[in-house]
């Protein structure tokens, strides 16, 4: 095993499905010798407690400790993250109706609570007296009472705004470029990582050399 060279790759976050996490979990690995490297990939890095944290921060430096004390006179070289955020995840699989009402449910939420925004926000600015108004500017008469043209004209540009903002149609996509909301998600959720990381390695709490 003398001069052998193992790459390390880790990923920034990492979700276990098991109590047991393994080096093969947290990113990937690479190396000529195939008995250094499945060696490597079987070493247990973390096990998680039944009632405990459920959540650990673990350096690469200890990642490295752990391979060379399995696999002694090796090179390691890390090229992922110099941290690795791991938490144990536990897959319930919810029965078929409470999965379905959970879906309904949301649903619901976000039609309902979308119309209350935009009519709040539309009641907010006067949009009917907007409308009265340039109906009134253009046209040179007064309005007729009920639906015109400018809110037909308004409501259907709103809907095909809101799904060219969005860039997603049911399932399907309008272009192969992420939607906002996935971009806002990554963003938000790198913070997180990176806000836990900091947090664990600031209280002591890293699994470090």
């Amino acid at each position: 095993m003398s001069n052998v060279t193992v790459y390390l790759k880790c990923d920034r976050n990492v979700e276990v499905q098991e109590p047991d996490a393994y080096l093969s979990d947290l990113g990937s690995l690479r190396c000529q010798d195939g008995t250094v490297s499945a060696k490597c990939k079987a070493l247990k890095v973390h096990h998680f407690k039944e009632g405990g944290t459920k959540r650990t921060v673990i350096s690469a430096l200890k990642l490295v400790e752990l391979m060379e004390q399995a696999c002694p006179n090796i090179s390691v070289e890390i090229l992922g993250e110099t941290d690795v955020l791991v938490e144990w995840v536990e897959v319930k699989k919810p029965k078929g109706w409470q999965q379905g009402l959970k879906i309904a449910l949301v649903c619901l939420i976000s039609f309902f609570g979308t119309a209350f925004t935009i009519m709040a926000y539309h009641n907010d600015v006067g949009i009917n007296d907007i409308f009265t108004e340039i109906y009134r500017i253009v046209m040179n008469r007064e309005p007729s009472s009920g639906v015109n043209i400018l809110e037909v004209s308004y409501s259907v540009g709103l809907a095909a705004g809101i799904i060219t903002f969005f860039n997603h149609v049911g399932g399907r996509r309008l272009t192969k470029d992420p939607t906002p909301i996935e971009v806002a998600m990554r963003n938000y959720e790198k913070d997180v990582d990176m806000t836990l990381i900091e947090t664990a390695s600031r209280e002591g709490k890293e699994e470090d050399v």
